[in-house]
């Protein structure tokens, strides 16, 4: 029997008047590469707020390692954040600290470790992203690609038991996204972690999931492994993961006969 390490259960949750989720239910396994896509809109992000519990869902149920998120209050929420990592899109670097201090900022706020551990366990994880020489550089001197290195070493400093990526692929050029894209499934497996890549970039993420969501519509429309996403039968599927033009999602949006239009000039 799988173990997952999140499910998520008839999950409803709404921005004012705009709703997001209307009876989400996914379940993500413990130690794989889940990918969630999705068309623009569509709440990727928006779960990614939920299991961190910066967002609680109008109802429904979303559980991360056998506990329930929008349970948690105060420090017991923060003590579950400290099982998660997170690469957040636009890095969130700190451009006031360097490289190495930004990695140990979560270890000196949240630990009581003395600096001579918290040496080791930077220079640990900035050799996984390939950046233990750069420790020294200010994060205005890096590039995109070294600076999402940097994020993904902060996100793992404290040995989480899930990494969140949200849209980790974005402004990145082909040379760094496949630095990323290695990294991501090199590290998964070599730190026995949990990742969710949260993406819109079909070709990368059916290039590193085990297990793949396709959200639509407040629901979850197509799940399976990235082969069997790639030839599924529904036509909406079908037009996402292909990256057609046209399709259900028609490329011209709806109006009255182009002549009758024409003859009102």
């Amino acid at each position: 029997m799988e173990d997952f390490i999140v499910n998520a259960s008839d999950i409803h949750f709404a921005y004012r008047d705009r709703p997001i989720f209307e009876g989400l239910n996914l379940a993500i396994p413990r130690g794989k590469v889940t990918v969630i896509m999705g068309p623009s809109g569509c709440g990727k992000s928006t779960f990614l707020g939920l299991l961190g519990g910066r967002l609680a869902p109008t109802s429904g149920n979303l559980e991360f390692d056998g506990q329930s998120v929008p349970a948690k209050l105060g420090p017991s929420l923060y003590k579950m954040r400290r099982k998660m990592g997170m690469l957040f899109q636009k890095n969130a670097l700190l451009t006031d600290l360097n490289v190495f201090d930004n990695v140990a900022f979560p270890l000196r706020e949240t630990t009581e470790l003395q600096e001579p551990l918290i040496r080791i366990q930077v220079l640990t994880k900035l050799e996984m992203v390939g950046l233990r020489g750069a420790g020294d550089m200010q994060i205005s001197e890096l590039s995109g690609g070294m600076a999402r290195r940097v994020a993904l070493a902060r996100a793992i400093v404290l040995d989480p038991l899930i990494v969140m990526y949200d849209e980790p692929f974005v402004g990145l050029d082909p040379v760094s996204m496949g630095i990323i894209l290695k990294l991501i499934r090199n590290l998964n497996d070599a730190l026995n972690l949990t990742s969710i890549v949260v993406t819109h970039d079909v070709k990368e993420g059916c290039e590193i999931a085990d297990y793949m969501y396709l959200l639509d519509r407040g629901i979850v429309s197509a799940q399976g492994t990235p082969d069997q996403m790639l030839v599924h039968a529904d036509p909406a599927i079908e037009q996402f993961m292909q990256g057609l033009s046209d399709g259900p999602v028609r490329f011209h949006y709806p109006a009255r006969d182009y002549l009758e239009d024409l003859q009102d000039i």
